[in-house]
């Protein structure tokens, strides 16, 4: 089940804080559908300089976005909101990753954008993806940066009584 949302980010909204909010809000659109079920529902960005890279509005950006991510380390944050059958509120972390990407020639960041995987992928790369060649390291969970840390997932369905609410950060 697929959650339509606004996830525009708040003006002056910190990074974690709007991952985290994506994530719950994810979670709240389905539970509404969803009633007496446990829901899980993941957000991920990519943050460069502080700002948060979400998924290109189209191609252009996509270029943008990698041309900003060549040579150099960024963030991914993925937050992971459990929302138990019963329970007021959602369980929620937020995992961090470092990567580092390799300098990439232009034609490089073209001839990927061109084959339409960028889209709909924050930071408009996937790890796991045509980008797999460019990243040269990572400090932390990989599958933060795909988009679910399943550790996370296994965590927070054995730490936590249905209904507690968590405001951990869990970094790597």
């Amino acid at each position: 089940m697929g959650a339509d949302i606004d996830e525009r980010v708040h003006p002056g909204e910190d990074p974690e804080v709007y991952v985290r909010r994506m994530a719950v809000e994810k979670a709240a659109a389905v539970r509404s559908r969803a009633e007496g079920r446990t829901i899980l529902a993941a957000d991920t960005v990519v943050v460069v300089d502080g700002d948060v890279l979400g998924k290109p509005a189209d191609d252009e950006t996509a270029v943008k976005m990698l041309t900003r991510l060549s040579g150099r380390e960024h963030e991914v944050l993925t937050a992971v909101a459990l929302w138990r059958a019963g329970a007021a509120e959602p369980d929620v972390t937020v995992e961090l990753t470092r990567v580092w990407m390799r300098e990439i020639a232009a034609e490089e960041i073209a001839a990927v954008v061109a084959t339409g995987e960028p889209r709909d992928r924050a930071g408009a790369y996937a790890i796991q993806g045509l980008a797999s060649r460019w990243v040269i390291r990572i400090d932390g969970s990989y599958g933060t940066v795909v988009g679910l840390p399943v550790e996370a997932v296994d965590r927070l369905l054995r730490a936590r009584p249905a209904g507690a609410y968590s405001t951990e950060r869990d970094e790597g």
